[in-house]
C-alpha cells in the first residue's frame, strides 16, 4: 500500500528504518491488490511486514529481522511454525500427489480423529475453509428444521459470507452491509451474548428460527468473554424451541482442549464448525455434528426418506495435503498435553504482564480464556487493578466501538515482537 501515514512517532520512524524491504514489497502490492493486501487483518499502517520464513515461535522478514510471533497463522498454528511431524507428513504426501480428485484413505484417518476428539461429532463433512463450514451449517439447519431465521450474537465472527456480515464490526441494527441482499440480512436476528433473558424473549417472539450460532468462548476469540452459565442457558433454550445450536469452534476447536470448548464446558451442540488447527496450518474446514442433520448430505438416506439432498461440492474438500497435515496435527493434540501447555503459557503471560503494568502504574490489563489472551488498553480511563482485572465485570459500551479498545491476541495469534 502507499505509505501515506505521516507521523512524528519515533516508533513508526524506527519501524520504517528497520523494514525497507517490506516497504518496497508493499509498494508493489499496492499496484496489485486492493489496499495492497490479501486479507483485511493484514492491513497495517504504514505497511505490513513481508515474511520469508518461520520456525517454531519465530518469523523472519525480508530484511532479516527476527520476530517472536504471536500471530500464528490467524490461530491455525497451535504447534508453531513448521512442526517437524507436520512437515514430514506433508512431504510424504506431496510425493504421492497433491490432488487426486477422488477419495483417499487419509481423509478417513482425518475424520476418525475429528470424531474421536469432538464430543458432538457423529458425522463430519470437510470443506476448504471456516467460512464454507459456517455456510454449510446454516444451510443444514434450515433444511433440517424447515425454518428460515438465524440467531447471531453481536461481534461474533463466523466468516465473510452474506449471512455473517451484519453485526460483526458494523451494522449492529441488522441492516445489510454493501453487496448483501436485504432479504438475507432480514433473516438474521442479532442478540447480545450473556443475556439469557433477552435470548428467551427473542425465541418466544419468533417461531421461525432454524439455528443459533455462537463463538463459545465469546466474541473475537474471547476478547468479549462468554459467561459459561450463558452457554448452559443457550443450550437449554434452543433445545426447548427446536432450534439447532451451532458452536463455531473454528478458533476454539483443538485449542481450548482437544475436544474444543464443548468438551471443556460439557455442552453438546447440534452442529460444530471447524477450521484452523483442524488442518495443521493448511487450508481446511469441516462441519461435524448429529448424524440425522448431516444425513441431509447423504445420497442413500435422503433417497430412502424421500427428501431432497443438499448439494455440496468443493474441488479441494479433504484434499490430501490438508488431510495429511490435519492427521499429524490432531494426533499430537489428541495424544499430548499441547492444549494444556498453551493454556498455561497464556495464564503465565497474562499474570506477568499484569505484574509489570502494576509495577509501572499502567492502568491496562492482560486477560484471556484458555490460550487466547488480550490487552485491555482502558481508553475510558477506568479505575482497574491489572492483577485483579475481570473482563466479565467491565461495562459493555466498549464493545459497540468494534472492540477498538481491546486488542485480540490469542496465544499464537497476535502482534510480533523483535527477538
Amino acid at each position: 500500500m502507499p505509505d501515506t501515514l505521516t507521523t512524528n512517532s519515533p516508533i513508526i520512524a524506527g519501524y520504517r528504518a528497520a523494514t525497507p524491504g517490506s516497504a518496497a514489497a508493499s509498494e508493489k502490492a499496492s499496484r496489485l491488490f486492493p489496499s495492497g493486501v490479501t486479507h483485511d487483518s493484514r492491513y497495517i499502517e504504514p505497511y505490513g511486514l513481508y515474511i520469508t520464513r518461520a520456525q517454531g515461535p519465530r518469523k523472519w522478514d525480508v530484511d532479516g529481522n527476527c520476530y517472536v510471533d504471536y500471530f500464528g497463522g490467524h490461530g491455525a498454528l497451535l504447534l508453531g511454525h513448521s512442526h517437524p511431524k507436520i512437515v514430514e507428513a506433508v512431504k510424504q504426501q506431496i510425493e504421492r500427489g497433491t490432488h487426486f480428485g477422488a477419495s483417499h484413505e487419509t481423509e478417513i484417518a482425518w475424520a476418525e480423529w475429528v470424531l474421536k476428539l469432538v464430543p458432538s461429532a457423529e458425522r463430519v463433512r470437510f470443506t476448504s475453509s471456516g467460512t464454507e463450514a459456517t455456510l454449510m451449517a446454516v444451510r443444514l439447519a434450515r433444511a433440517f428444521t424447515g425454518k428460515s431465521k438465524l440467531i447471531r450474537f453481536k461481534h461474533h465472527f463466523h466468516g465473510w459470507h452474506d449471512h455473517m456480515t451484519s453485526g460483526y464490526a458494523s451494522h449492529f441494527d441488522g441492516s445489510p452491509t454493501p453487496g448483501v441482499l436485504s432479504g438475507v440480512a432480514g433473516g438474521l436476528l442479532l442478540a447480545e451474548q450473556n443475556d439469557a433473558e433477552g435470548l428467551a424473549r427473542l425465541l418466544d417472539e419468533n417461531k421461525d428460527i432454524a439455528a443459533a450460532i455462537i463463538e463459545p468462548t465469546g466474541a473475537h476469540g474471547a476478547r468479549l468473554p462468554i459467561d459459561p452459565k450463558f452457554l448452559v442457558a443457550l443450550r437449554e433454550l434452543t433445545r426447548q424451541h427446536g432450534v439447532v445450536l451451532i458452536f463455531d469452534e473454528v478458533v476454539t476447536g483443538f485449542r481450548v482442549s482437544p475436544g474444543g470448548a464443548q468438551a471443556e464446558y460439557g455442552i453438546r451442540p447440534d452442529l460444530t464448525t471447524l477450521a484452523k488447527i483442524l488442518a495443521g496450518g493448511l487450508p481446511g474446514g469441516a462441519v461435524a455434528g448429529r448424524k440425522d442433520i448431516l444425513d441431509l448430505l447423504d445420497f442413500q438416506v435422503t433417497r430412502a426418506s424421500d427428501r431432497e439432498k443438499i448439494s455440496h461440492q468443493g474441488t479441494f474438500n479433504a484434499n490430501p495435503l490438508s488431510a495429511a497435515a490435519g492427521v499429524a496435527a490432531l494426533e499430537i493434540v489428541g495424544t499430548t498435553d499441547a492444549c494444556a501447555r498453551a493454556n498455561r503459557y497464556s495464564d503465565t503471560l497474562c499474570r506477568r504482564i499484569n505484574e509489570v503494568f502494576e509495577e509501572e502504574q499502567v492502568p491496562w490489563a492482560a486477560y484471556g480464556m484458555f490460550s487466547n489472551f488480550h490487552i485491555f488498553t482502558n481508553p475510558d480511563h477506568r479505575t482497574i487493578v491489572p492483577t485483579r482485572f475481570d473482563a466479565l465485570e467491565q461495562p459493555g459500551p466498549h464493545a459497540e466501538a468494534g472492540g477498538r479498545d481491546l486488542k485480540t491476541r490469542p496465544l499464537g495469534v497476535g502482534t510480533w515482537i523483535f527477538c
